[in-house]
């Protein structure tokens, strides 16, 4: 059973898979940085909210008199459409930066087919030539 363990995670796309993962989990954090720390505080500046637009949200119980989203969550329901905004933003940023990558890849792809198309053929094998000029001989003779 550990043999086929190791045959399982030595195969090469379950480490594929494992290397996409990590990066994807650090792109991610990328991503959440340049929304977090650059795109919402121009957001929350020009709406208004100054830098902090992930604590947006209306109270649904009375009782919720905070002014974080924090507080307020501990004083009862909130609706935070600030922070779902900032996770939509965040969503919609990754999911554009993958696109283009897509894009790139395939367009490599197509790229190396093109060049595989207009690749010269390959000479024909030695025999091949030899029994050609045999055949030219003996054309040649009758």
């Amino acid at each position: 059973m550990l043999n086929e363990f190791k045959e399982f995670i030595a195969r090469g796309n379950v480490m594929d898979l494992a290397v996409g993962v990590i990066i994807g989990a650090a792109f991610n954090k990328i991503v959440t940085s340049v929304v977090e720390d650059l795109v919402m505080p121009i957001v929350g500046a020009l709406t208004g909210g100054g830098f902090d637009f992930s604590n947006y949200f209306l109270p649904l119980s009375a009782n919720v008199t905070a002014t974080s989203l924090a507080a307020a969550r501990q004083q009862g329901a909130v609706f935070a459409y600030g922070n779902f905004i900032t996770v939509l933003i965040n969503f919609l940023i990754l999911a554009w930066i993958i696109f283009l990558m897509i894009k790139a890849v395939n367009r490599m792809r197509a790229s190396m087919e093109k060049k595989k198309d207009e690749a010269p053929a390959a000479p024909p094998p030695e025999d091949i030539l030899l029994l050609g000029e045999i055949r030219d001989l003996l054309k040649q003779r009758a």
